[in-house]
Parts: C-alpha cells; structure tokens; sequence
C-alpha cells in the first residue's frame, strides 16, 4: 500500500544525537519501507493518515516477555514477594496447571496489549516445555503473532535442571534432555527462522538461566549449536543477588565470567535484568558488544534494584528494552515499561551524587543522566541491534515502516506539554494509539485492532483465571 503520513506535530527517529528528530512533517511509505520524511506532497492514488496533533516514533522492539503470564497478573500469593519466592508463589505454583486453551488465550492478551502501546516486534522468552507435551506451544505463539501481523521472535526457553527435586515437580514442570532441547530448535530453526535484516519470524536459543537451567557443557554445547545454524542467545542473569551467590558457589567465579567460560558473551548474545553487577563485569560485557533487555518495572516490583544501563551502555554493551512477564509487571506494555525507564535512569543517576562541600559535582551527573530521547533509542533502534534485526527500529528512508503515531489532543495528561515529542515516555499512562503500522500494514487503527472483540477478551480472561486459581486450589 502507498501510503503518506501528514502533518506530525513532532517526530523521534530512534537515532542518537542530533538525528533523533526530525522535522517532518511527513513519511511517505512505499512497499512496506520508508520512501522519504520530509515535507512532502500527496501522490495520486495514495492513502493518506493525517497526524496533526500526533507524535511519531518507530515502533516498539519489545526484547523480553513471557506471554503465557498474562494470565498471572497480581496474584495475592506473590504481589510482595522478591523473585526467588514469587517463582514458587506464582509461575512454578500456577504453570503447570495451564491447557493449550489458556497457553493461547496468555499470548493472544499479552500480544494485544503490546500492540495496542505501539509495539510492532516481540521477543518471548518462553519456557514452558516440559516431556510428553501434548501441544506445541511454540508453534501457537507464532500463530498468535501473525493473526495480529506482529513480528515474533521465539527465545526458545526451557532446560535440563530444575531448581527443585524432580521428584516433586508435576509432569508439566519436569526438565528435558539437552538431546531433545536440542532436536526441537532444529526444528524450529527449520521451519520459522529467517535471516532477513526485517524478519518476521525468528529463533533464539534461550535456555532459561545459566545457573539454574543447565550444566556448563550443556551450555557450551547449546552455544556451539546456536552459532552453527546462525541463530542468537538469550537468558536471565544476574536478576538478584542471589545470582551472585548461586554462581560463586557452584563455580566460584562472577555469573559474566562463567557466560564467558562457556561462551555467552557476544554480539550475539543478550540477557534480561543485569541488576547485580560489578564494574568488572560491566566492563567484560562492554568489551565483548553483549546486550541487556532493561526490564524496571518488574525489577522494581520484585525488588531486585536498577540496572546501571548507562554505564553498561558506556561500556559498550547493547542497550534494548524488555516488558518481562506480566506476572511480575502487571502492565506489560512498552509506553509504561519506556516511562519506568527514563524515571528510573534519572533516578539512579540522583542516588550517585554527592554534596559540593563532599568533593562531589552536586546535581551535575543526574543532570546530564538519560533523556527521553536515549529511552526511546533503547526501545527501537536498540532492541533491533540486540535481535538483529537492522531493518526495522529507526525512522530512515530503506527501514521497515514499523511505525507508532500517538495522539495527544485528547487527553489532558498531554494538554500544556511544551515538547510534545516527548509525551508518551514522559507522561506516561495510557496513549491513545492513533495507529501501529509494521510493514506498512495498520495493524491498529483508531486506537483499536480492527475485528478484535476486547470485552469479549475480556471475559475469557476472567474465566480462564477462575479456572486457573480453582485448579491450583484443588490440586
């Protein structure tokens, strides 16, 4: 479809420095890319979308999810828990009671809700595998993904260990063997893996954590399988200090440096969390161009801190941004998770200054800490580079037009804004999405999914989470 974006109030490129706005106040989309931003004349026969009194920023690139926690959200038994209890109050408690009815209905809902912030790539780090499963969950999230024409990368999760005694776990929480782990990304690398700089359907090796999900030479040998077929990694790390001591005490080293010694650092490599870190360690996955999925909210909820994302960024690490599961987030969007971002940087950034009459530069480096600008990089530009995807993420002539238009004329949250390209990361809430293309295609239009039913979503949620707490309750 040709198309032509008209009249931007203000527009975020996704780019650093000078090139992350531009004027405008126009995009003209040909063939599903960018043709050209500047002011621009109609054509005949091309449909126009009128942005006047709208921002335009690329589409979200969300980094990290588990969508089969959306529905998980806020349980009682774990809402206050930090993360190593809130595994066993919620996702170990409740997973292994979920049917293929509810694994769909979980990724339908946190898809939606991701679309309907903006977000037109999604990374799910998913990890409920377990032996004799008698559905194939990856093949419906990808199912799930394309009914709405969102791109999907699949972090294939799953593991050989289990962090309690197998002789406890019930049939759907039980580890696999790293032969069938492996047999099965082969699969999946055959049948949905694309290498196209703007794919639409990816996998990643992600078994879910290093320390707790398998053993070295299983690592090293998941590694070694990932690069032979071209594919990237992806885990947790380093989420807690517990992390820290889990490690040390199995290995007796940092948890960057036993990556390292079985070869998960690299470009090709990102982690979620990296909370818990030294500066050796920030500077090692500098060094190697090692990525992070920044996810604040759930790291705030769960009390596991902040993540020093600039000075990992500093170092040279690749910067993305991830809304995690909704079972530890409660709103797994990406205009509240990128909000989250940007107070949390300045806010950490506040805790390290010190007092002029203390040696100190006074407000000067929380000052001078992350912009809007920067948090907007890491949600697109930066959660391209982190799944290689260097097609998508930035608004330039050539990129995948994966494109976010917010209006801000009908919410007084936005009424006064000086900049208004700055509304939906600084305002933060909810933005009404005027429309979310990928590839040109309007996947939201209106702020709507055309032919979706939300109350109807609604009440299917309702139930499946009746059904899902009455079923824990009973067994």
């Amino acid at each position: 479809m040709n198309l032509l974006i008209r009249n931007a109030t203000a527009i975020l490129t996704g780019q650093p420095g000078s090139a992350a706005r531009h004027a405008g106040p126009d995009i003209r989309v040909r063939g599903g890319k960018i043709a050209a931003i500047g002011k621009l004349s109609p054509e005949p026969g091309e449909r126009q979308i009128d942005a006047g009194g709208c921002v335009v920023y690329p589409a979200w690139v969300n980094t990290h999810h588990h969508l089969f926690q959306s529905l998980l959200k806020g349980d009682p038994l774990g809402i206050n828990a930090t993360l190593t209890p809130w595994l066993a109050a919620t996702p170990m408690r409740l997973r292994p009671t979920m049917d293929e009815g509810m694994f769909r209905l979980a990724a339908r809902i946190g898809l939606v809700e991701l679309a309907l912030s903006g977000c037109a790539t999604v990374a799910d780090h998913n990890y409920h595998y377990y032996p004799g499963m008698p559905y194939d969950g990856s093949a419906i999230l990808f199912e799930e993904a394309t009914a709405l024409g969102l791109r999907f990368v699949l972090c294939r999760g799953g593991g050989t260990l289990s962090r309690r005694k197998e002789g406890e776990l019930p049939p759907a929480s039980r580890p696999e063997t790293l032969d069938a782990y492996l047999a099965d990304i082969e699969r999946l690398a055959a049948r949905f893996h694309d290498n196209a700089p703007d794919a639409m359907q990816r996998i990643v090796v992600a078994p879910t954590t290093p320390p707790h999900s398998m053993r070295p030479q299983e690592l090293r040998e998941c590694a070694d399988v990932a690069r032979r077929f071209g594919l990237r990694l992806h885990s947790h790390l380093s989420e807690t200090v517990h992390y820290q001591d889990s490690v040390f005490n199995q290995h007796g080293m940092k948890p960057v440096q036993f990556c390292e010694s079985v070869g998960w650092l690299g470009s090709d490599v990102w982690f979620a969390h990296l909370v818990k870190l030294d500066a050796d360690e920030i500077a090692l996955l500098g060094a190697t161009g090692t990525g992070i999925a920044h996810c604040p909210q759930s790291n705030g909820r769960l009390g596991s801190g902040i993540a020093p994302v600039r000075e990992l960024e500093a170092a040279g690490a690749a910067v993305s941004i991830g809304v995690d599961g909704a079972a530890s987030n409660e709103a797994a969007d990406m205009v509240s998770e990128t909000h989250a971002a940007w107070l949390m940087q300045r806010a950490k950034a506040g805790e390290t200054t010190a007092a002029l009459h203390r040696g100190g530069r006074g407000e000067a480096e929380a000052a001078a800490s992350t912009t809007v600008e920067d948090v907007v990089r890491w949600g697109t530009a930066g959660g391209a580079k982190v799944l290689g995807l260097p097609g998508i993420g930035t608004l330039a002539p050539g990129q995948a037009a994966d494109i976010a238009i917010y209006a801000l004329d009908r919410d007084p949250r936005y009424f006064g804004l000086h900049d208004p390209a700055i509304g939906p990361v600084a305002s933060g809430g909810a933005v009404h999405l005027k429309a979310l293309l990928r590839g040109g295609r309007e996947i939201v239009r209106g702020g709507a999914i055309p032919d979706l039913d939300l109350p109807e979503l609604s009440q299917q949620a309702r139930a499946a989470v009746a059904r899902l707490t009455g079923q824990s309750a009973g067994g």
